[in-house]
């Protein structure tokens, strides 16, 4: 600590020290000290030792002149300290002889502790803390005085005017002081005290506010003062508060009791009408006497064998709603009032009251009861729900796989039936044409099993072990049947217009139907234009845009269409004028530039459709020929006098 500050802290100490003894001497009619210096001799100290001891030390020296008379003195003195249990550490009777102000002083704060402070108790706090807590307790309410120690907190004067002001309001009023006047709120409670209160001032206005930090021992010293001088009321407020304290607890306790009964009762009501309700309920199924017909629709209906699915549904979304929601709440609500019951008990009992009986009805054991029927009714109506759920699962597991199974055994019979055809071409477009007729209401099949299957999956279906068809499985073989039956009646169509054409060998027949076919690439069993543009071309045959175009509307409008007899009676034309096998190898040889082959780079320049050239690399036979890659070396190329020879006869 700074030195200056440190001698200040010790005036106000010697000066508030001396006023606390003096009230001590001046109440029992012995002349007051002008300074603590008076003590050096040990004759007021004797004086004071007997007021706080409130005993005789016998005979002293009253008119000490010598030093060792006054060291026997205040021996004496410090052996009656000693006595009544207080530890002075480091002074000596030698050390209050030559008036050393320092362990005086320190002397006398032990005094003030022993006889002033060391009996405050507040709480189970004793003694310094005990008095700073009394402060707080007793500031509380005052929102200016905030009291967390017995030196800056009372810089204001604020927190000794709400001292007095809790204990006597009729002496100061607190709220209309001016809360920024300092020295005048100090002097306030300064006089106040003293007057109405017996209080001495102990302390200076100035050793308050003029200071950096009022010191902490003076401070104690006065504050102690008010916590003495108010512990009369204060023990009536003890009473008053015991008596307020009990009528509290029976209030708390008679609200706690309406409340767990008000609570139980609501509780049970509710339980009781959920339990009511569940029996009333009827889980039974309404069996369709063929959960394999028909329907009108492609969509699961909640008609007929589901009419009780999705209401069974409905209710485990409801169970389970209720057993996260409303369960959830009604087994917090009987925790906290078990609890609460364990409160009340446990209060009375603590305060030797008697045992809390509820009313009929209301007791634990009658939520026991009435909890273990509400658990049994819940897996009572859980298993219900499960089993119904089950039953109508394996309707559904049935229903779908009748379907599937008859479905799969028609498609295989006509898959049978098409690879069995055979006989005269009229015979089989006869019989194909029947199959055909009859894919349609396959179809119909095929979309009720779509429906069956749809209505498994909503019931969360993922098993069947009454059949190993799949509805993808299903629909693949349907798209199979019905492109095996298209492509056989295009088939046997094509067959009967290749073989009334007397005027193509069966080799250019052979070519031309491939070739169709090739180019036929969504097989409808016609062309467009461009699949026109590109198998004629694929055949060495090459138009202008508009020579093709007029080909191809004349034959839309003779046929309807490009079809495949369209085609063949086109190329029927074309080769009774070019083409011929010379002709062909006059125009491949062009091409390729008199080579016995031609390149994937002669027939782009040749300006081949990109499909016919993909045609022609497919059905050519392919050879390694040296010297004709891009920089000389050997590359792919295409042997088309070998392909025309095996082509025409």
């Amino acid at each position: 600590m700074d030195p200056s500050l440190e001698a200040q802290s010790r005036n106000i100490q010697a000066r508030t020290f001396c006023k606390w003894l003096n009230t001590k001497l001046e109440t029992n009619d012995y002349s007051p000290m002008n300074s603590l210096y008076e003590l050096c001799d040990g004759v007021k100290l004797i004086q004071l030792m007997e007021i706080m001891g409130d005993v005789s030390l016998g005979r002293y020296n009253r008119n000490p002149r010598m030093r060792v008379q006054k060291a026997e003195n205040v021996n004496k003195a410090l052996d009656f300290i000693n006595s009544r249990g207080v530890k002075l550490t480091n002074i000596g009777p030698e050390d209050i002889v030559d008036g050393n102000m320092k362990l005086i002083l320190g002397m006398i704060w032990t005094l003030i502790l022993r006889f002033t402070i060391a009996d405050i108790s507040e709480e189970g706090l004793s003694a310094k803390e005990g008095l700073l807590l009394w402060c707080q307790r007793k500031t509380e309410p005052y929102d200016e005085v905030n009291v967390q120690d017995f030196t800056f907190s009372w810089k204001d004067g604020l927190a000794l005017c709400a001292l007095i002001h809790r204990h006597r309001p009729d002496l100061i009023d607190f709220h209309s002081l001016n809360k920024t006047d300092r020295h005048g709120n100090t002097q306030l409670a300064f006089d106040v005290a003293e007057q109405h209160l017996g209080i001495p001032q102990l302390l200076e206005v100035a050793d308050l506010c003029d200071v950096e930090k009022p010191d902490e021992r003076s401070v104690m010293t006065y504050v102690a003062s008010y916590f003495h001088a108010f512990s009369s009321m204060d023990q009536a407020e003890t009473v008053s508060r015991r008596v307020e304290k009990f009528a509290e607890l029976m209030q708390s306790v008679w609200l706690s009791k309406n409340d767990y009964e008000q609570r139980m009762r609501k509780l049970l009501a509710a339980i009781h009408s959920t339990l009511g309700t569940w029996s009333e309920t009827d889980f039974t199924i309404p069996m369709s006497p063929n959960p394999t017909a028909p329907s009108s629709s492609s969509t699961p209906s909640r008609s007929g064998p589901l009419q009780t699915y999705y209401a069974l549904k409905d209710h485990a979304a409801d169970f389970a709603q209720y057993k996260q929601t409303t369960k959830r709440g009604w087994v917090q609500e009987k925790s906290d009032l078990a609890m609460l019951y364990s409160n009340i008990q446990t209060k009375l009992k603590t305060y030797g009251l008697r045992e809390y009986i509820p009313p009929d009805g209301l007791t634990p054991t009658d939520m026991t009861m009435e909890w273990s029927r509400l658990l049994y009714a819940e897996a009572q109506r859980f298993r219900a729900i499960n089993a119904q759920i089950r039953d109508i699962k394996e309707v559904l597991r049935h229903k779908y796989a009748t379907i599937a199974n008859d479905l799969e055994r028609s498609l295989r019979d006509i898959t049978t039936e098409i690879s069995a055809l055979d006989g005269p071409l009229e015979d089989q477009q006869i019989a194909i044409k029947s199959i055909e007729s009859r894919l349609s209401p396959l179809r119909d099949v095929l979309t009720r099993l779509e429906t069956a299957d749809e209505e498994c999956r909503s019931a969360n279906i993922e098993e069947n072990d009454y059949t190993i068809f799949t509805r993808e499985d299903l629909q693949f073989e349907y798209t199979l049947v019905e492109s095996a039956v298209i492509k056989k009646l295009k088939f046997i169509d094509n067959q009967i217009v290749s073989r009334n054409m007397s005027n193509l060998t069966p080799a250019q027949l052979e070519q031309f139907e491939s070739t169709f076919r090739y180019f036929d690439r969504d097989e409808t069993n016609t062309l467009t234009l461009a699949e026109l543009t590109a198998a004629l071309a694929s055949l060495g045959i090459v138009y202008s845009d508009e020579d093709m175009a007029t080909i191809h509307d004349e034959l839309v409008r003779a046929y309807g269409a490009l079809t495949f007899e369209a085609f063949i009676n086109l190329m029927v034309d074309i080769t009774e004028d070019q083409m011929s096998s010379d002709q062909l190898r006059d125009a491949f040889r062009g091409i390729s530039n008199d080579k016995p082959f031609v390149t994937e780079l002669d027939l782009k320049l040749a300006m081949l459709p990109p499909v016919a050239i993909d045609y022609l690399k497919s059905t050519m036979p392919k050879v390694t020929v040296n010297g004709t890659g891009p920089n000389g070396e050997a590359a792919l190329a295409y042997d088309f006098e070998t392909w025309l020879d095996g082509v025409f006869v």
